[in-house]
């Protein structure tokens, strides 16, 4: 029996509150969390602000207790409300706090300036939450320095007029703006605000066309600094905003002028030269990191916007032929060395100094997505690859570097050339990596091994069958000679032999593939 009772009990509790939600949602009765208070009478001995106070927020008492073990969902859905509605009351209160302070010293409080006397019009702001202000302002101030104003007091004469602005995004910013009313030197006023609040105040002035408050944010903010996120917040606020004269004059910073524009090659070719022919190995280094990243964000905002700012062509194979003609001359020089030089240092520093620039090149080149005219240029270095042949490897290893890169990015998909091309590059320069394969991977820690060996598998394998079989078949011979010295292209040669013998795809005239699987 006590369990049935109890049973019953629960039933009627949850029919109950059944019956409270559904009176609620067809508005038979309001949700005292969620009821506007209602705002009291004005009153002659009120003062000249006044706030009307946020709605009570009644807590649940701890020491309630629960009939059931776990809350309802109806339970549930107040004590969100509940939540919601206590954050609401503390930033209603935040709110109020900051609008106290604004009001502190507003000349028109001040009812001991003879100049103003008493206010003879009711300005009350309301938020869209249902919170307001009411002021009471000088309709000679009001019209004196806002248009909004004038045209709505124009054909009032009473002597105490009532206005409303209602479903105001921020409060306090309107309250901000018609205190600024009341100053001589509104630029001054602003001296010190961020830059987001002086946005906001501008945004206010244009809507209430108060003229010399627009001029005063526009010259703030063309003469304070902005961080990357101000920026973007200043160009999308005043491009939303139709604004006067002095708005050029705020984005110049940002703007570039069509001759400017119309330079930006120049600008590049001189900035990229002056990093190739830098004296200081250490500021040449960070500046290639910089100028890298800055162009990798200009190609990738050029993708989505048509940026004319783009880096030319013609300007990319100048430079790749300026190294090009260093590294010949380099290397031409190093045929001549003597080993027992004292110089020698300086002249294998000044090959790897040039290899290491036209690297660089070729990274922008990939990045352009115009590296497959740099492959064909590589390929057809003849004199470059026998000069190569002849100096020590000491010397010359970083140059290979160049031909490692290229198979990379062919064997990503990065850079496209016809099959002539890509026999072209391997028959000039894959000797040549064969043998300062050992010297790249040991004289320098960016070389990443595996990504060199894959690339180079990758480029062999786009070739037609039996230029692979010719390639790998020396590589074979080689790699049991050299060892770790020499790439590994196992992977390669799995793939060569599996297409060779296993699996063999024959055409027949009517382009029709037959597969002979001899793997069985």
């Amino acid at each position: 029996m006590p369990s049935r009772r109890t049973a019953t009990r629960n039933n009627t509790k949850l029919s109950n509150n059944q019956l409270v939600s559904a009176m609620i949602k067809q508005g038979l009765i309001s949700d005292p969390l969620l009821s506007p208070t209602p705002s009291q009478p004005p009153s002659s001995s009120r003062p000249a602000v006044s706030l009307s106070p946020p709605p009570s927020f009644t807590a649940a008492s701890p020491n309630s207790a629960r009939s059931i073990s776990s809350p309802t969902l109806f339970e549930m859905m107040s004590e969100e409300q509940a939540r919601e509605s206590k954050h609401s009351v503390q930033a209603r209160l935040k709110l109020r706090d900051r609008v106290f302070k604004v009001l502190a010293d507003a000349p028109f409080r001040n009812h001991d300036d003879d100049n103003l006397g008493s206010g003879d019009v009711r300005l009350t702001v309301t938020a869209i939450d249902g919170f307001r202000v009411s002021m009471e302002v000088h309709r000679r101030v009001l019209t004196g320095r806002s248009r909004f104003f004038a045209e709505k007091l124009r054909k009032n004469g009473a002597q105490m007029v009532s206005v409303e602005i209602l479903e105001c995004d921020d409060v306090e910013v309107y309250v901000e703006a018609v205190v600024l009313m009341y100053c001589e030197d509104v630029k001054k006023k602003l001296m010190g605000e961020e830059v987001s609040k002086v946005l906001e105040l501008l945004k206010v002035c244009s809507a209430i066309s108060f003229d010399d408050g627009i001029l005063a944010c526009l010259e703030y903010l063309e003469a304070v600094p902005w961080s990357e996120d101000e920026e973007e917040k200043v160009v999308s606020h005043l491009g939303d905003l139709q604004l006067h004269e002095s708005l050029p004059n705020v984005l110049q910073r940002v703007v570039a002028e069509p001759s400017t524009s119309s330079r930006a090659d120049d600008i590049f070719l001189k900035l990229l030269t002056g990093v190739l022919q830098a004296k200081d190995d250490k500021a040449r280094r960070e500046m290639k990191t910089l100028i890298s990243r800055l162009l990798k964000e200009e190609s990738s905002d050029h993708r989505s916007f048509n940026n004319s700012t783009d880096i030319s062509r013609d300007t990319l194979h100048h430079l790749c032929h300026r190294c090009l003609s260093s590294l010949i001359l380099c290397l031409s020089e190093a045929t001549c060395v003597d080993e027992n030089r004292q110089d020698r240092g300086s002249l294998m520093s000044e090959i790897a100094r040039e290899a290491d620039n036209m690297q660089w090149v070729v990274d922008i080149l990939v990045d352009r997505k115009m590296g497959s005219e740099f492959v064909k240029l590589w390929a057809d270095q003849k004199e470059l690859a026998v000069l190569h042949s002849k100096i020590p490897t000491m010397y010359r290893h970083e140059i290979s570097r160049i031909t490692a890169q290229l198979c990379v990015e062919i064997g990503r998909g990065h850079i496209l050339v016809p099959k002539e091309t890509r026999y072209s590059l391997l028959s000039t320069w894959l000797e040549a990596l064969y043998e300062d394969f050992g010297w790249m991977r040991r004289a320098s820690r960016s070389v990443d091994k595996k990504l060199v060996e894959d690339g180079l598998s990758r480029t062999i394998l786009t070739l037609p069958l039996r230029q692979q079989q010719a390639i790998l078949l020396n590589w074979f011979d080689r790699f049991l000679n050299k060892g770790d010295d020499c790439p590994n292209l196992q992977k390669a040669f799995e793939v060569w032999w599996r297409r060779s013998f296993i699996k063999q795809y024959v055409v027949d005239s009517h382009l029709q593939i037959t597969v002979y699987d001899y793997s069985n």
